[in-house]
């Protein structure tokens, strides 16, 4: 997908808007790569504000819908992202060098403080 620089900016913008693809990235850019079961743990529990092990089943069915369904498709569109349903793998890309700066600045406004507290990110 070839796109000019502010075009590029702009969807990386939109895509980071959604905080459970900031919340994805986060995970990843922290730990490589990661299972799917996983990230939908410790994404719920942000959302939740509680920690993985208290997640109820119908939140982690919520997250991990909403990510298969939604989210990771739209950051595979924009190379940031590649997984496989089968394996449960997922794993950053290329073109996740293209929103590290700006998810940084979103991660320094978290209101979750683990999240603010995870390791710069560039």
């Amino acid at each position: 997908m070839t796109q000019s620089k502010s075009a590029r900016m702009e969807a990386a913008c939109s895509l980071l808007a959604a905080p459970e693809r900031r919340y994805l990235l986060y995970q990843l850019a922290d730990r490589g790569d990661a299972p799917l079961d996983d990230l939908v743990t410790q994404i719920a529990a942000w959302e939740d504000e509680s920690t993985p092990g208290s997640v109820e089943r119908e939140t982690r069915q919520r997250v991990y819908v909403s990510l298969v369904h939604n989210h990771l498709p739209r950051l595979a569109d924009y190379d940031i992202v590649d997984y496989d349903l089968r394996s449960g793998d997922v794993v950053l890309t290329d073109g996740y060098a293209d929103v590290e700066p700006l998810l940084e600045q979103f991660r320094q406004t978290e209101s979750i403080d683990e999240i603010r507290d995870l390791p710069a990110l560039c």
